[in-house]
């Protein structure tokens, strides 16, 4: 599944794909492939690019299902 939300955040700091992944250690192929769906980052790395974009992890990476299990 894209990650629209984690594309969006990017594109309101007004970063590149590899502006991102140099604030975060990574290669801009691993940024676009997260973008993209292609790769699932592993918590640290969801953390160090909630950082990075002044986001939470709920805000970037928990998916939206249609019944909360919380509820």
């Amino acid at each position: 599944m894209k990650n629209l939300r984690l594309k969006a955040a990017r594109a309101a700091k007004d970063l590149s794909q590899q502006q991102l992944a140099e604030r975060v250690g990574v290669s801009r192929q691993t940024i676009n492939a997260i973008e993209k769906g292609d790769y699932n980052p592993t918590i640290r790395l969801c953390i160090a690019i909630c950082r990075a974009l002044g986001k939470t992890l709920d805000a970037l990476f928990w998916e939206e299902s249609e019944q909360d299990p919380m509820e």
